[in-house]
């Protein structure tokens, strides 16, 4: 797959500050794109010199091909994390108004800001003004405005931010839409069952630099510690050369849950036949590390002397 974005040794300093320290990352067009990092480990720098707010100090960002310029912006979405909208503005002038600098006629404009309206069941609310609508309808302006020129690279910054559980439902639904069409999304959170539930790649950022990328599911698979969760009834003491309990926790009437590390060359199928011959087994799975899982542990082996909170 192609990629729609790539950055290329990308360098950026503030004053005495580096920001991003030769970070390189491919984006596979029409997929949904989770940029991870601690705060301050420079994904907002490397969003903005993607969006030409700012500009690399060292190496280039090439947009399908070609050297990130001036002209690629009308391709581009962006929904920051502090938004910014004109709250003595109506809500359908302002959307109008975003709409045609981004090169719409007012006639296309206008039906599509009807249509977006209509979806988000706030069409109603067009002649208010924006500081008359609660925080989580703005942010669904906000969202609208970023999306209604039909981008092909939309980049979201915490797009859940301000959200009841339901509107974040309805945003996602939206952003699967919009891959679905064909748009590239750029997803950038601190949520990581978001994460889980939507991206397709990652990137993990840490300290200015780049120290995690690929694929979801390969990723995974690499932080796999070859454990298995059992779920059973009876006493589960396991004291064999092939296996070590790792944590084991007794439950209500005669019931336990344990986590069970193979050692190197031993098969699922060698402790699946030690555990039914010693308790009733109810359930049996491999323990897959999630993506929050493994966002602490790279975090925490880039950063040793530091304390990493959970990011959820």
């Amino acid at each position: 797959m192609k990629p729609i974005l790539e950055a290329i040794d990308v360098r950026k300093a503030y004053a005495n500050h580096i920001a991003l320290d030769g970070v390189s990352l491919s984006i596979p067009e029409g997929t949904i794109f989770g940029l991870l990092g601690p705060n301050g480990a420079g994904k907002t720098s490397l969003i903005r010199i993607i969006t030409q707010i700012t500009g690399a100090d060292e190496g280039e960002i090439r947009f399908r091909g070609e050297r990130l310029n001036p002209s690629h912006i009308a391709q581009i979405g962006y929904l920051p994390e502090e938004r910014g909208l004109y709250k003595k503005m109506k809500v359908g002038e302002q959307l109008l108004y975003l709409a045609q600098l981004r090169g719409l006629s007012r006639a296309d404009a206008t039906h599509r800001i009807k249509q977006w309206l209509s979806r988000f069941e706030i069409k109603e609310w067009a002649s208010k003004n924006v500081e008359d609508l609660s925080k989580g309808m703005q942010q669904k302006v906000q969202f609208i405005a970023t999306v209604l020129h039909q981008p092909s690279l939309i980049i979201l910054d915490e797009p859940f931010s301000g959200f009841d559980p339901i509107n974040a439902n309805l945003i996602k639904d939206e952003i699967l839409e919009l891959r679905k069409q064909g748009a590239t999304i750029i997803f950038s959170t601190h949520r990581m069952e978001s994460v889980e539930e939507m991206c397709d790649n990652i990137a993990l950022i840490n300290r200015s630099r780049k120290v995690l990328d690929g694929p979801i599911g390969v990723i995974r698979d690499q932080f796999k510690t070859n454990t298995y969760e059992v779920e059973g009834k009876g006493k589960l003491i396991v004291v064999h050369p092939d296996f070590e309990v790792v944590e084991q926790k007794e439950r209500k009437n005669g019931h336990f849950y344990a986590r069970v590390q193979l050692h190197a060359g031993v098969r699922p199928n060698d402790l699946l036949r030690y555990l039914i011959g010693a308790v009733e087994v109810e359930a049996f799975r491999e323990k897959i590390p999630s993506i929050n899982e493994i966002f602490i542990r790279r975090v925490r082996e880039t950063m040793p002397e530091t304390l990493v909170e959970d990011p959820a």
